[in-house]
């Protein structure tokens, strides 16, 4: 039988690694509203990171902030300027 907290870390891992994975796509991305959405997944897995190392008070605080009004201002922003960034 697997114990609790033993899956407990297997989700931190997990949340982990797609927080690495999701931060290093937004960067390399010259889309920018597909670098925002990563940038968006990353700041999920934070959340679910944030709840299992039972701070579910800071995870309250930053789901509105880093998964909704974060993203809805930066695409505010992306649709005045241009979507792609240009190589240089």
């Amino acid at each position: 039988m697997i114990e609790p907290k033993l899956i407990s870390y297997l989700f931190m891992a997990v949340a982990g690694a797609l927080s690495l994975i999701a931060t290093y796509l937004a960067v390399i991305e010259k889309d920018l509203v597909k670098a925002v959405i990563y940038s968006a997944i990353q700041s999920t897995a934070y959340t679910i990171l944030f709840y299992l190392l039972m701070a579910p008070d800071i995870a309250l605080v930053y789901i509105p902030v880093a998964v909704g009004l974060y993203p809805a201002v930066v695409f505010f922003l992306i649709k005045k300027t241009e979507r792609f960034e240009e190589s240089g």
